[in-house]
């Protein structure tokens, strides 16, 4: 079992480390690499011209924003209801059963997240939690409503928002369509285990977060968003914190 609505994975400076796209292709799951046109021919190396398109520009500067608006305007075009985007760094699924994490075929997990957000007409993003948010034996629900997706998102393409900014562009385009009446659905059923962020060569690491990378992140999501994002230190390190309703 595959998913039925389009996987776009944006990667760039990963060509032989994109762990997303080597866990699919082991896994038999149709996927297209999104990338610069300056790298699609290492990628087309590494994964076969047909899972690669390229990008009509390169180094903007604007992190992962000017692709993730391409890819929705592109799986639009070809008459898709929706769409999946996962970030480049993503290396396997798992299934929590009676509290404990196995892991699971791709595949089915994406379809499952389709068939659920398929029977509402306000679901606008949909996804995986990730692995670590999701402890052994923890009590949890099934999915939460209303909340950040990170990472592997299932998108509609109907809503009208863009994705804007440098930093933090999943929460934000999240607080946009809840501030518009949509929902969003993370699941705990399903999970997505990944590299931690700015730990892996490649991506936006070296581009935007030198320095104090996640000092940069949190403010510039206040900034944005004042009166609903506030800046605290959670994890020995600055956060983002969204407010309490």
């Amino acid at each position: 079992m595959n998913p039925r609505y389009p996987i776009y994975i944006p990667s760039k400076g990963r060509a032989e480390k994109c762990l997303t796209a080597k866990f699919l292709d082991a896994e038999g799951v149709p996927f297209l690499l999104v990338v610069e046109p300056q790298e699609a021919e290492a990628y087309t190396a590494q994964f076969g011209s047909r899972r690669v398109v390229s990008l009509p520009f390169s180094n903007l500067g604007l992190g992962s924003i000017p692709a993730r608006n391409w890819i929705k305007d592109h799986s639009t075009k070809f008459g898709h209801e929706r769409h999946w985007q996962l970030d480049d760094n993503i290396r396997q699924m798992w299934r929590r059963i009676d509290g404990i994490k196995l892991p699971c075929e791709s595949g089915p997990a994406f379809a499952a997240v389709e068939d659920f957000a398929d029977r509402y007409e306000n679901v606008a993003i949909a996804g995986m939690n990730y692995y670590m948010f999701a402890p052994n034996r923890r009590p949890m629900p099934p999915f939460y409503i209303n909340v950040h997706i990170y990472s592997c998102a299932l998108v509609l393409n109907s809503f009208s928002h863009r994705w804007r900014g440098i930093y933090n562009d999943d929460t934000d385009i999240c607080l946009l369509v809840l501030a518009d009446g949509w929902c969003t659905v993370s699941f705990n059923q399903f999970l997505a285990e990944k590299q931690q962020t700015m730990k892996m060569k490649g991506g936006n690491t070296a581009e935007l977060y030198k320095g104090d990378g996640r000092l940069k992140m949190a403010r510039a999501l206040e900034r944005v968003w004042p009166g609903v994002v506030e800046t605290k230190r959670r994890f020995k390190r600055p956060q983002h914190v969204i407010k309490d309703a």
